[in-house]
């Protein structure tokens, strides 16, 4: 249900603002236009909390000089079909376009690719990158570690980051099937959103600081922590927890970028950690040629059919029947791309907020 305090605002007049932020700060034109990119797609897609909401912790960072704005990305070693990326503290999202070219342009020539990206930032929504393979007819994975928001199973505190998943697999007539989801009971982004609604969050999503299921987000940020996925033992929360785990691996350890509780904080209110044991954050990056399996065409003919089946199951009463991973974001898209992106007023302080402190026009 659409929030009746928001302002809208086309797409471009958000993509451009994000620009001129990233400009300021000394960001390349062509990175500067590729991170604003980034965010856009989150606001399009209906991930509100990880579009122009996420600028401000972006611009936090960049005015503390905690991100390099011009970095000399570089790869440590590779071969034919994988890579370990050095971002040198850049924007994540400008080191994260990079590596999933990187992983794509490997899957081209050599079947598959894959990346691992160390001394990187927040690189903003998962499925970006996973779209950007579809646009290749290649089959995208897309992960990353983060600060610690998250508990383990059993445990009462945090000690792992909100660690995302994406992969895509194109149809040829029907959508491509996009999955994206955090390895937690629900994304950060969504305790922030409902905190800045002055809203309760679902029972299973957050711990208080002593441990206890909360329904407040204030206290999942003062001092709890998010739960994993499937929250507890009985509802699987041991594997929303080894998926994370999982994830801080590929990102982080293959990498050489902290891991766990040691990943640096993407905002300057987070904890930072007093112990190093890598360089930044990491990320992880696939893409795999169809063809190197079967026949593109008729691949893509399977994946039409599987779509047509699921959408056929029948439906759960007071439901209209399953989605297909992907299909929220792209009706928020198409609606989106024609109506404009609702901010809500916490994020258009924000902005504003930024529009003060760097003369740059918001409204």
């Amino acid at each position: 249900m659409p929030d009746v305090q928001a302002k809208i605002f086309p797409i471009d007049a958000l993509r451009e603002f994000s620009i001129r932020v990233f400009l300021k700060f000394g960001v390349p034109k062509e990175d500067a236009t590729q991170a604003a990119e980034v965010l856009a797609s989150a606001d399009l897609r209906g991930i509100d909390s990880h579009g122009v909401a996420r600028l401000h912790s972006y611009f936090g960072l960049l005015n503390e000089g905690m991100i390099n704005p011009k970095p000399r990305i570089s790869t440590v070693r590779s071969t034919l079909s994988t890579a370990t990326v050095d971002g040198d503290n850049g924007l994540g999202l400008v080191v994260g376009p990079q590596a999933n070219r990187m992983a794509m342009d490997m899957a081209e020539k050599a079947g598959s690719g894959w990346v691992s990206v160390c001394n990187t930032n927040h690189f903003g929504i998962a499925g970006y990158y996973v779209l950007q393979a579809l646009e290749r007819d290649l089959i995208g994975w897309a992960m990353t570690n983060s600060a610690k928001l998250v508990a383990p199973l059993f445990g009462a505190e945090r000690m792992l980051g909100t660690n995302p998943i994406a992969i895509a697999f194109p149809g040829k007539d029907e959508p491509a099937i996009v999955i994206d989801m955090a390895t937690c009971a629900a994304a950060y982004g969504k305790i922030e959103m409902a905190r800045r609604r002055g809203e309760p969050i679902p029972s299973g999503w957050a711990i208080d600081s002593q441990a206890r299921v909360t329904t407040n987000p204030d206290d999942a940020v003062n001092g709890g922590a998010l739960s994993p996925l499937g929250s507890d033992r009985e509802r699987g929360g041991h594997k929303g927890y080894a998926l994370a785990m999982m994830v801080d691996m590929l990102c982080a350890v293959l990498s050489g970028a902290n891991w766990g509780p040691f990943a640096p904080p993407f905002a300057l209110r987070q904890e930072i950690s007093t112990r190093s044991v890598g360089k930044g954050i990491g990320h992880f990056f696939g893409a795999m040629r169809i063809d190197g399996f079967m026949e593109v065409d008729s691949f893509k003919r399977q994946v039409d059919d599987y779509i047509r089946v699921f959408r056929g199951t029948k439906p759960a009463p007071g439901t209209n029947g399953p989605l297909i991973p992907g299909d929220p974001e792209r009706e928020a898209e198409k609606l989106r791309r024609e109506k404009g992106v609702p901010l809500i007023p916490p994020i258009l302080e924000d902005l504003r907020d930024i529009s003060r402190q760097t003369g740059i026009p918001f409204d």
